[in-house]
């Protein structure tokens, strides 16, 4: 073969080369959502930080329900679970650009899947980069009251003169403060958490507290506490809804893929009765979404 030939091959072979370079980068790109999450071997988890009862606790040992709960998600998808607890935002939407679609600008995230996410379809309306799916509890707000002070409760009325206990910048704290036009205000002290604002009430600092279920159950599973010395009931406010929320999880919209992993892997869980059992630990009640 002549020196011309030569060069001529190599040549050709060298165009050959460049030419199949953006078909391999193609390939590589194309691995679908969950693909390229089960090639790395973990599932990341996205979890509010100061969330008792769903996940509290040091960023190296949270936990709580939301962590048991992507604990058995991630085995049944067969990968390892990474955790990414973070500081809510000022907003949910924030939350959601911060911890699922985007990223904090910080550098945190984005995860794969966030929990504890209302199933609010004007939520996800002013979320278009976002989808919210597999529901896995209903939350709901109920009055937690000293028996011993408060024989029962059927109206707001009722709570008149009795010291009450409320979480911080919660909605149900605006609305119990503003019930007929502030009746209740001067009686409600604020605490920075729901559990705080339960615990208010066990160590006698409040006659009632106005929290979500998951709350109440989960400090009063820890107690010990005479059985029926305190009851849980529904209270009827303006603005909130009588019947509670759904709450899921959230993911990339375009990765549909894995949204239909969690789905199956969240009714394996359900089925099995491993859900169940992950509520019971937790002192609360698995509610249907």
């Amino acid at each position: 073969m002549t020196e011309q030939h030569t060069h001529l091959d190599r040549r050709q072979l060298l165009v050959g080369l460049l030419a199949g370079l953006p078909l391999l980068a193609q390939a590589q790109t194309e691995l679908t959502d969950l693909a390229k999450i089960r090639a790395s071997g973990v599932l990341k988890v996205a979890v509010y930080k100061d969330n008792a009862p769903f996940s509290d606790g040091p960023a190296n040992d949270v936990q709580g329900l939301d962590v048991s709960i992507a604990t058995a998600l991630a085995r049944q998808l067969n990968l390892k679970l990474s955790l990414l607890p973070f500081d809510a935002g000022e907003n949910m939407n924030d939350d959601l650009r911060n911890m699922v679609w985007r990223g904090h600008y910080l550098g945190y995230g984005p995860a794969d899947v966030m929990l504890q996410v209302p199933g609010d379809k004007y939520l996800m309306a002013r979320n278009r980069q976002v989808l919210i799916l597999a529901p896995y509890m209903r939350q709901s707000l109920v009055l937690v009251f000293d028996t011993t002070r408060l024989a029962d409760v059927t109206s707001p009325d009722d709570l008149k003169g009795f010291q009450l206990a409320a979480e911080r910048g919660a909605g149900a704290t605006s609305a119990l403060m503003g019930y007929s036009g502030g009746l209740l205000r001067n009686q409600v002290g604020i605490h920075n958490t729901g559990t705080l604002a339960v615990q208010a009430l066990l160590d006698g600092k409040a006659a009632a507290a106005y929290v979500t279920r998951a709350q109440a159950e989960s400090v009063l599973s820890r107690a010990e506490v005479k059985p029926g010395r305190y009851r849980l009931t529904s209270l009827a406010l303006s603005g909130l809804p009588d019947n509670g929320w759904p709450v899921g999880m959230a993911i990339k919209a375009e990765h549909k893929e894995l949204g239909q992993a969690l789905e199956t892997a969240l009714q394996s869980i359900r089925a099995s009765g491993e859900l169940l059992a992950i509520f019971k630990q937790h002192g609360m009640t698995l509610t249907a979404p």
